[in-house]
């Protein structure tokens, strides 16, 4: 059984987020990019909101919104998980938003070749 196109779109997000290194963050615009569905952040999202049912893990914690506001902290299973995943890699979360933001984002189509 061939697997739904959206299905086949979340496997390739969390692909992509599973290279995100430790101790850094990217955005769902930045995974959208890359994939080749500029202007699909929503659906980039909508992966990483069933990204806590996937059966390998996915470090959904590692993807912020383009200002660095952790916009998914409500799909953890506590408000303050996300924070809590980010500080333990260093990263410092203020009002729910990553500090030093440029300096901690990785971008994909910079890192991976394939």
């Amino acid at each position: 059984m061939k697997a739904k196109p959206e299905t086949d779109f979340f496997y390739m997000v969390y692909e992509v987020v599973r290279l995100v290194p430790y101790g850094r963050v990217t955005t769902y615009g930045a995974i959208a990019k890359y994939l080749g569905v500029k202007g699909s952040s929503r659906m980039v999202g909508w992966a990483m909101n069933a990204s806590h049912s996937h059966h390998s893990p996915v470090p959904a914690h590692r993807v912020v919104n383009r200002e660095g506001v952790l916009t998914g902290k409500n799909h953890f299973s506590s408000p303050t998980m996300m924070q809590e995943l980010l500080e333990s890699e260093g990263l410092r979360v203020k009002g729910d938003k990553v500090q030093d933001f440029k300096k901690f984002f990785w971008d994909p189509a910079e890192e991976i070749h394939l």
